[in-house]
């Protein structure tokens, strides 16, 4: 908890917390410059990655989505008779989270249950979401709403049942007879070594995926990871999911699914790292690839962030 007082103590209102993305063409390098600010990145990255936003419409539908999610979200709560507000606050793009905790400080609100919109739990994700809401928090001042974070929910049933039936669309594409065969490759951001093995994230990624195979009676899956990014000599988690796609070629496969397990909404990562460069990929190697869509506003996941509200607001920790 970060000081909380006795009348800051029960919760009144959700915070949605996400990363962020440009919104329009003239968005993507101020969004850029904020996602890079104090790190030394090559110009020549920057230009590259300006690109990947230009081949997918000059815009991020993130914060469109994200918003749904927290639309639904409050929809949900208020049928379960939570008449809580849904915020949404970004790391790298408005809302700014500061700007989100100064609009709830002048509507009185206290106390929010912070939900970090990331499956996995990692420095680069959790870790630094903390780190700049506590910031926004410093900014706003004394009258900042106090935020308490929900607990981990990447083995949740309702994220589960989400992922399952977006794999599940993927896979009704696919031949009925190939389909059991059909291998499932689950992705998630790719992150330096050092930093995955100073967090579960790992485990948490292999936990998810063999839930959601298990779920669909699937046995042919595997986990790749994606996005990699920073100096080619650190040693970063891996197997590459272009890697994966190759030597899947290699085996003679006709067709794969993509599962994005790591994201729960579409962004650059998913609609370029995996439709285009990915798809290009598997394309010259002869291969079919399909993508299951991220979970979104899916109704399982959407009940699920709202078990979450509920359990807070009934001082219990979820099952």
């Amino acid at each position: 908890m970060n000081g909380s007082t006795p009348d800051a103590d029960r919760l009144d209102a959700v915070l949605l917390i996400a990363f962020g993305g440009p919104e329009r063409p003239e968005d993507i390098r101020p969004f850029l410059a904020s996602v890079t600010r104090g790190r030394p990145v090559p110009p020549a990255r920057i230009e590259e990655l300006v690109r990947h936003y230009e081949r997918i419409g000059g815009r991020s539908p993130l914060r469109e989505l994200t918003f749904r999610q927290a639309t639904a979200l409050e929809t949900r709560l208020r049928i379960l008779g939570h008449a809580l507000p849904v915020y949404v606050g970004m790391r790298n793009w408005p809302p700014y989270l500061h700007e989100t905790l100064g609009q709830m400080a002048a509507a009185g609100l206290r106390c929010a249950l912070g939900v970090i919109l990331s499956a996995q739990q990692t420095e680069a994700s959790w870790g630094r979401y903390q780190a700049d809401v506590n910031e926004a928090r410093r900014r706003v001042g004394a009258t900042a709403p106090e935020v308490r974070y929900a607990p981990p929910w990447f083995d949740r049933a309702g994220f589960v049942e989400a992922v399952a039936d977006r794999v599940e669309d993927a896979l009704a594409a696919v031949p009925p007879a190939a389909r059991a065969s059909t291998p499932l490759v689950f992705t998630a951001h790719s992150v330096p070594v050092a930093m995955a093995a100073a967090s579960p994230y790992v485990r948490q990624l292999e936990t998810v995926a063999r839930l959601v195979a298990a779920r669909l009676r699937h046995t042919r899956w595997s986990v790749a990871y994606q996005s990699r990014s920073g100096r080619p000599e650190d040693p970063w988690l891996d197997p590459d999911v272009g890697d994966v796609i190759r030597r899947l070629a290699r085996e003679g496969v006709a067709e794969a699914v993509m599962v994005p397990i790591g994201f729960v909404c579409d962004h650059v990562e998913v609609l370029y790292d995996l439709d285009v460069e990915a798809g290009a990929i598997a394309a010259d190697h002869g291969l079919k690839l399909r993508r299951a869509g991220t979970v979104g506003d899916h109704p399982a996941f959407v009940s699920m962030l709202a078990d979450l509200v509920g359990e807070a607001l009934d001082g219990r920790q979820p099952a």
